[in-house]
């Protein structure tokens, strides 16, 4: 963790308000877990990064309320670019932008600094774990900080283009696409690997932030618990893993457990 990610850990943990029920011998459990493994895993999903302001896809408040999910279907976008791509930017690149990684976030971020996180695996989009200053990160379904060509393969940095007031457009003549997994595209065979990498060797998984309804991201616990894993789930509410595969529960905000745990490491 860099001096300036220090600095915002240090104010999100003097400033943030920490539930008083959690439970105080479970989180003394995974400190224990966490402290003792010996290649820890995080999986993280859209739940860690709404205390960062950011929408979930379901729920009372998520993108598929206010959205059409055809828009990040691959076909749809491939012939109906310049509309999509008007969505896309209020979907995503319009609060992305202003968004800032939360006490969790640099919780993650501080657990790999001092060696104890292998690795984190997020379905996120967002870029937030690399704001927070974990490197080790495999970006499950892409990011939103690179643009490719479907025409060419090129690839562009979104900072170059103004997404507020252009349609990104490669040297090609054809319209970029976001680099991150549309509906009907494969998952990155980059990610893929250091996956499989992960589940041979995780003894603990910390599942942080998801419902655990996508496929096939939701199978990565669902391998690593096969593996002999040892899975602390950390969720506001119960998910598809809490009955199944979770050997411990803590319920309540990511940011909150997070930082209770931090504080004993």
């Amino acid at each position: 963790m860099t001096y300036k990610h220090k600095l915002r850990f240090n104010f999100y943990c003097f400033f943030h308000n920490f539930t008083k029920n959690i439970d105080m011998n479970d989180i003394d459990i995974a400190v224990e877990k966490i402290r003792n493994a010996k290649y820890l895993v995080a999986f993280t999903g859209a739940g860690i990064s709404v205390e960062s302001n950011i929408p979930p896809f379901r729920g009372e408040n998520g993108i598929w309320n206010k959205f059409d999910p055809k828009t990040l279907d691959i076909d749809y976008f491939a012939n109906n670019p310049v509309e999509c791509w008007s969505q896309i930017t209020q979907m995503f690149f319009d609060v992305i932008d202003i968004a800032k990684p939360n006490t969790a976030h640099y919780c993650l971020a501080k657990l790999e600094e001092q060696n104890i996180l292998k690795s984190l695996i997020t379905q996120n989009i967002d870029n937030l774990h690399f704001d927070a200053g974990n490197k080790n990160v495999v970006e499950y379904h892409g990011n939103t900080r690179d643009l490719i060509c479907m025409n060419c393969g090129k690839r562009y940095k979104v900072s170059d283009f103004d997404l507020k007031n252009e349609i990104p457009v490669c040297s090609c003549n054809n319209i970029l696409k976001p680099d991150f997994v549309f509906f009907g595209e494969g998952i990155p065979e980059k990610a893929l690997i250091q996956v499989e990498k992960d589940i041979k060797n995780v003894d603990v998984m910390l599942v942080i932030g998801t419902t655990g309804e996508i496929l096939p991201a939701s199978l990565i616990p669902y391998q690593a618990k096969q593996n002999g894993a040892y899975i602390i789930e950390i969720n506001t509410e119960k998910s598809n893993f809490t009955d199944k595969i979770t050997d411990l529960f803590l319920q309540g905000k990511a940011g909150e457990i997070c930082q209770k745990i931090s504080e004993s490491i």
